[in-house]
């Protein structure tokens, strides 16, 4: 397994390392030690999958505002745009987003640390992702950024998402 660091503290990109013969490749997603190696979390208390039917369709960004949670997040259909705000106070990077292309043909998934708000742009019809988060979801606690929050200017790819209405009535991050 390969971990690349991304812009903001915490956030890896993690890359597979296939194994491969004529019968196609192994490779491993997860592995206990490797993750510990990197201080990352070993259980996830939930798995979750967003199925996602038209290229543009945007989801997020999204966070828990109480319990905390960290994320790993792997395209297994499709493409996606994948984006993280940090919302740490405490960091210099407060405020700050980086993004990454998820794509399931290079196998790739991203770690979001807790304190960050995650959010993604399907490329491709019939895009899905993966979600591995390190605590149970608490519907009291979600909270979340307007996509297009002017302070955070992120340059999504396509234009005119395909949204939810409760995307759409996000606040700002101010």
């Amino acid at each position: 397994m390969k971990f690349t660091p991304l812009a903001l503290p915490g956030v890896l990109e993690i890359g597979i390392e296939p194994e491969t013969d004529a019968r196609g490749f192994f490779a491993r997603l997860f592995d206990i030690e490797a993750f510990a190696a990197q201080g990352l979390p070993t259980h996830f208390a939930q798995h979750s999958l967003s199925h996602n039917e038209r290229a543009g369709t945007l989801r997020g960004l999204h966070y828990q505002a109480a319990r905390l949670e960290a994320k790993l997040v792997r395209c297994v259909a499709g493409r996606a745009f994948d984006v993280i705000v940090d919302l740490r106070r405490s960091l210099p990077t407060y405020g700050q987003w980086c993004s990454v292309e998820l794509a399931a043909d290079r196998h790739n998934a991203v770690f979001i640390p807790a304190g960050c708000a995650h959010g993604f742009q399907t490329l491709v019809d019939g895009t899905a992702l993966m979600y591995f988060i390190d605590v149970p979801y608490d519907a009291q606690g979600a909270a979340g950024i307007r996509w297009d929050d002017p302070s955070l200017a992120i340059v999504w790819p396509l234009a005119d998402p395909i949204l939810s209405a409760r995307d759409r009535a996000l606040p700002c991050l101010s």
